[in-house]
C-alpha cells in the first residue's frame, strides 16, 4: 500500500524569536554594566584647559571631597564615606608602588579641605597624586 505524502506549505514568515532573545540578552548586559560606568562619589568638578594624563597599569584609588567637605574613598567599585584619619590608615596598609591616587574635589569645596587631604596622604607616604578636573567649555 502506498502512502500519500502531503507537500508541506513553505512558510515565508520571518522568525523573530532569536532576535528577541538577543535583544533581551543585550538589555541585561547594559543593565548590569551601567552602574559600573560611574565611579566614586558624584561631585561638581572644576573646569580646566589641560591635557589629560595617561593612566598606568596600577590600581586606582579615588578620594572625593563634596561641597560640604566630606570625604569619600573609592577603591574598585566600592565607595564609602570616611574621615581623614581613616584615609591615612587605609593608604598606609597599601603597597605605594602599585597604586595611583586621584582627588576629585567639588568646584565649591573649601580649598583647605583639599589641602588637608593632601597633607594626610603625604603623611601616609604618598608623594604623587592627581587632581581630577573636567575639560573647560570652549567659549
Amino acid at each position: 500500500m502506498r502512502t500519500v505524502r502531503r507537500k508541506r506549505k513553505l512558510s515565508s514568515d520571518i522568525n523573530v524569536v532569536p532576535y528577541i532573545d538577543i535583544m533581551l540578552v543585550l538589555l541585561v548586559v547594559f543593565m548590569v554594566t551601567a552602574p559600573l560606568l560611574s565611579q566614586g562619589y558624584n561631585v561638581d568638578l572644576p573646569a580646566v584647559n589641560a591635557q589629560p594624563i595617561k593612566l598606568k597599569d596600577k590600581s586606582q584609588i579615588v578620594i572625593s571631597v563634596d561641597e560640604n567637605g566630606e570625604y569619600y574613598y573609592t577603591s574598585g567599585k566600592q565607595s564609602s564615606k570616611v574621615s581623614l584619619k581613616d584615609i591615612e590608615d587605609r593608604i598606609k596598609k597599601l603597597n605605594k608602588e602599585e597604586i595611583e591616587i586621584f582627588i576629585r574635589g567639588d568646584a565649591k569645596v573649601n580649598y583647605g579641605a583639599v589641602i588637608s587631604l593632601m597633607g594626610y596622604l603625604q603623611k601616609a607616604g604618598i608623594d604623587n597624586m592627581g587632581l581630577v578636573t573636567q575639560p573647560a567649555k570652549d567659549s
